[in-house]
């Protein structure tokens, strides 16, 4: 992931933002999700690039939900975002096959 500093033309004013290649990871989960896994524990359950995850954070921001990354509720809000279809594409664990997916 690349975070780039842009000045800006008023004084003292910057935009940042960051951008990363992400087909690596959507490539990897494809595959991941073909292979069995052979028990529960330890499950594998995701792999999420991290230009994702500074999305779902600055979304979390702007709700005005001022949570810190990797805490029991960032850890949450992930749980959440993964049981959503819309996310399935990160998830390496067949979710289509799991029982309670999308509940």
């Amino acid at each position: 992931m690349q975070t780039v500093i842009v000045p800006l033309t008023e004084k003292r004013n910057i935009a940042v933002y960051s951008v990363d290649d992400v087909e690596p990871y959507l490539e990897r989960n494809k595959v991941l999700r073909g292979i069995g896994q052979k028990s529960d524990w330890g499950r594998h359950v995701a792999s999420i690039p991290n230009i994702v995850m500074v999305q779902w954070l600055n979304e979390e921001w702007i709700r005005g939900n001022n949570i810190r990354y990797l805490s029991p509720e960032w850890d949450e809000i992930v749980a959440q975002k993964l049981r959503d279809p819309e996310y399935a594409y990160l998830r390496v664990d067949a979710p289509s096959h799991v029982v309670g997916y999308g509940s």
